[in-house]
């Protein structure tokens, strides 16, 4: 059996029309108030099929292949790659959520998040180059010079010129304030970038002849630690078409995502211009890095989908003791454990997505600070809880093949594979976890958290053991809450259970709303989704509860 993707466009759509009711809030938006979900059903169609029919059939080929690095240190990708580009690009889709002012299709996040979704379920190694366009993009947008913008924006947003993201040194991964690259002021306002960074995804490729670099660095004056660090745009090639002084060292040979070059970057006295203020540059590249997040949690996503529905459609067809495997009770509940899960990480997903097009568009300025405060609270969920399933539950799945699923041709062990950086880059998972419960839950005495929690109950009409499940979460809150603020050691030790105690939470509000609103489904997949509810219920609540057990033992060991 042929490993194929389907793109779930039957549950994509009912999660913006009826669970998430995705138009009504478009409607209050007026970049986006002509949009509605015809429109955007006929864009996730054609974003399908180009997933479908243009990516997935590169995917393990691009994985055997790999990325080669010739003898002049420039970069080729596997076959297929630019082409498919190429044609990325001629379908307008790197401008599809970015503001008409620049060239853009001025679509939402929201639908954005449905294309990366289908990108990285068929093609995560060749998702890798185009994923953060849109993060070079808002940054760009938001901190650089007039020139800069005019100069680099409307290429960066037609995707002719991908970016990459320059922040890691070799003694500087988690721990940024270590960076040495130095930034040396010129008198025509330029700078000169000298340093090394190691794991650049697409520093350097044969996909565009420009990549726009966004590059961690010192000024002479700089403050130590990460208050020193200021951000330098440095592109591949000069405005007079010259070739910049940076260089690809070596691509890193990799558990997974091989078709994605990864680079030690060197700069040579390379020719860079300030982007925001002078030792501001992490918070300036906090917009790209954000952005990054939701995309990477996104992976996880799409890793989680592709791994579902081949494993289904393998345990319908592989019989062994007389029946169909997926007969067999502990496949049958593994396969519904994937599946509920998988969509209810989509629903949360989508409900980040739609947060930041809230916060950026709403009509209501009261509506678009909430929704900011929403989209920072989920932004580290989204990111550590999608990506640790991405990685989860594929693994989990590949014991449906047996001996099979160890085997490259049956697809299951790439996604394995291909999963697990996700759990590591933008942030490890427990940065995620620390990020959460320091700067989002303890920083506010969990204001947003209660703010955000009761939003999503207003919106539960029944009551049912999901339903009770977020109202004792709210109080486990609390106790987590006054026992952190007595002791930060204890904090960081509960985290990551709290990140996903947290998730667990809102993986039950995503559940109750898909059950209400399963009756505008027909028959046959409302008694479906009745089904992934009871599986969540009986296997998913168990687990939350004890997250909240031992982010509360942790909290209060002291």
């Amino acid at each position: 059996m042929s490993w194929t993707y389907e793109a779930p466009l039957d549950h994509m759509r009912f999660v913006l029309g009826h669970v998430l009711d995705a138009p009504t809030h478009w409607k209050a938006c007026e970049a986006f108030a002509d949009l509605d979900l015809d429109t955007a059903d006929a864009v996730l169609q054609e974003a399908a099929r180009f997933a479908s029919e243009v990516l997935q059939p590169l995917n393990s080929t691009g994985d055997l292949e790999g990325c080669v690095r010739e003898a002049d240190g420039r970069v080729r990708t596997p076959t297929g790659f630019p082409a498919a580009y190429q044609a990325f690009v001629a379908g307008g889709w790197p401008a599809l959520p970015c503001t008409p002012d620049w060239g853009g299709q001025g679509l939402p996040l929201l639908l954005d998040a449905a294309l990366r979704e289908m990108l990285d379920a068929c093609n995560h190694g060749w998702n890798m180059y185009p994923d953060l366009l849109h993060g070079a993009y808002e940054t760009i947008k938001a901190h650089a010079s007039e020139e800069l913008k005019a100069r680099y924006l409307p290429k960066i947003v037609s995707g002719e010129w991908l970016a990459a993201m320059a922040l890691t040194e070799p003694q500087a991964g988690s721990d940024l304030g270590q960076l040495r690259t130095r930034a040396e002021p010129q008198a025509d306002g330029s700078l000169r970038i000298s340093g090394n960074k190691i794991f650049i995804s697409g520093g350097e490729h044969d996909l565009t002849d420009n990549i726009v670099h966004l590059v961690l660095c010192r000024l002479p004056d700089a403050p130590k630690g990460t208050k020193g660090l200021s951000l330098a745009l440095v592109p591949k090639r000069l405005p007079d078409g010259s070739r910049n002084a940076l260089f690809c060292d070596g691509v890193e040979k990799k558990l997974g995502i091989k078709a994605s070059a990864t680079c030690a970057m060197r700069y040579e006295g390379a020719t860079g211009w300030l982007i925001g203020e002078p030792h501001r540059g992490l918070a300036a590249m906090f917009l790209m890095m954000n952005s990054a997040r939701l995309h990477v949690g996104l992976q996880g996503l799409g890793h989680q989908e592709m791994a579902t529905q081949n494993a289904r459609r393998y345990a319908a067809e592989r019989v062994q003791m007389g029946r169909p495997i997926a007969g067999h009770p502990a496949v049958r509940q593994l396969l519904d454990r994937l599946d509920t899960m998988t969509r209810a990480q989509r629903v949360l997903a989508y409900r980040a997505a739609l947060a930041l097009d809230l916060a950026e568009h709403h009509g209501d300025t009261a509506v678009r600070e909430r929704e900011k405060r929403f989209a920072a609270l989920l932004t580290p969920i989204v990111k550590a809880f999608c990506t640790h399933q991405g990685f989860h539950g594929p693994a989990a799945a590949l014991g449906v093949w047996g001996g099979y699923g160890y085997v490259h041709d049956y697809g299951i062990e790439q996604t394995v594979r291909d999963a697990r950086i996700a759990m590591i880059y933008e942030g490890t998972n427990e940065i995620q976890a620390i990020d959460l419960a320091q700067r989002k839950l303890l920083a506010d005495g969990g204001a947003t958290a209660f703010e955000l929690l009761d939003a999503l109950r207003s919106e539960l009409h029944q009551t049912g053991p999901l339903r009770d499940f977020i109202d004792d979460s709210q109080a486990h809150l609390r106790r987590w809450l006054e026992g952190a603020a007595q002791d930060g050691t204890r904090l960081l030790e509960s985290a990551d259970d709290l990140l996903h105690a947290m998730a667990h939470t809102l993986l039950a509000w995503a559940v109750a709303r898909m059950a209400a609103a399963a009756h505008a489904l027909p028959d046959e997949a409302a008694a479906r989704q009745a089904s992934l509810t009871a599986a969540f219920t009986r296997d998913a609540l168990p687990q939350g509860r004890l997250h909240w057990q031992r982010a509360l033992a942790a909290s209060a060991a002291a």
